[in-house]
């Protein structure tokens, strides 16, 4: 019996030693922000600063518009994840998108606290030190929750709001990407905060588009790499270990016209959520993208451009 504990001892410390190992093996450091600028900026690239943070923000489009198109990304994405649909925009409309704290070049705020009521602090004082005094905010994923939550915030600062499978409802058994799975699980989650290899970006970006042409290197990179902007993983796990909670109840409450849209194969919210969101949101326009995941406008940029230029009368 001791020679049986004694080799079940030796075969616990052998498996300790090669997951350290295993651990060491893939742990990547975080990136300094000099070192991704010259990657992620662009010439529309400006930083402002905003509640401790440097802002990275871009503005497109017509200067003599007084109403702009204010774009909100999800988790774990930046501003790049408009790209495709402000090329098509902002010849019509000026346009403005940043990276949110705890992602994209923003990086974290300093209490690495995030949620409804940080949000809409933060998008508030952004907008305001933009002196926007009137706009239209539509947001992607967590970007969209963001989006009616402050449309409730600041009511006489937005005039219309476009939900792209926006958060909002309980989940409803979503198959969910790999990435965002692992994130949530208690205690494994922390290896995140030293193993993000490439290959977990891969697999999560594939829960998130039907259409896997639109994944590659290049985005792959760009994912990562923001992954690892110095202070990102841990906002990211925070915001994780959280939660963002769902409270539906305000959303009845909106008034100001609103545009859904949803992709139909989407595995992180379901389709199921567009649904309500037009029940719940009186007077709303929904349109539903088929073979579409849960992040339209990379997918298919035009289609969601059209809806756009329909709901907000643009030629």
């Amino acid at each position: 019996m001791k020679k049986i504990i004694q080799y079940t001892g030796i075969g616990i410390i052998t498996i300790l030693i090669v997951v350290v190992v295993g651990i060491l093996a893939l742990a990547e450091s975080d990136k300094k922000l000099e070192t991704l600028l010259p990657l992620y900026t662009s010439k529309e690239s400006k930083f402002l600063p905003v509640l401790g943070m440097q802002v990275h923000y871009t503005i497109e489009g017509p200067e003599s518009d007084t109403v702009p198109l204010v774009l909100i990304h999800g988790t774990s994405a930046s501003l790049h994840t408009w790209d495709s649909l402000t090329l098509l925009l902002k010849d019509k409309k000026k346009i403005i998108r940043f990276d949110l704290p705890a992602f994209g070049l923003t990086g974290p705020n300093k209490e690495n606290t995030y949620n409804a009521d940080v949000y809409n602090i933060f998008v508030d004082s952004v907008l305001e030190k933009l002196k926007v005094t009137s706009c239209i905010v539509a947001g992607n994923s967590l970007g969209g929750s963001i989006a009616w939550h402050y449309a409730l915030y600041n009511k006489t600062r937005v005039q219309q709001l476009i939900l792209l499978d926006a958060s909002g409802y309980p989940k409803k058994n979503e198959k969910g990407s790999l990435g965002f799975k692992i994130a949530s699980m208690p205690v494994i989650n922390n290896l995140l905060l030293w193993v993000t290899p490439k290959f977990l970006v891969k697999k999560s970006l594939e829960g998130v588009f039907v259409d896997k042409t639109k994944i590659n290197d290049e985005s792959i990179n760009r994912y990562h790499d923001l992954l690892l902007r110095e202070g990102n993983r841990k906002a990211a796990l925070s915001i994780f270990k959280a939660g963002f909670k769902p409270t539906p109840t305000p959303i009845k409450t909106i008034t100001i016209p609103t545009l859904i849209i949803w992709g139909d194969q989407d595995q992180l919210i379901n389709v199921s959520n567009a649904y309500l969101f037009n029940k719940d949101i009186k007077g709303s326009k929904l349109v539903v993208l088929k073979n579409v995941g849960h992040a339209p406008m990379e997918e298919t940029p035009t289609k969601v451009a059209a809806a756009i230029c329909t709901f907000l009368n643009l030629p």
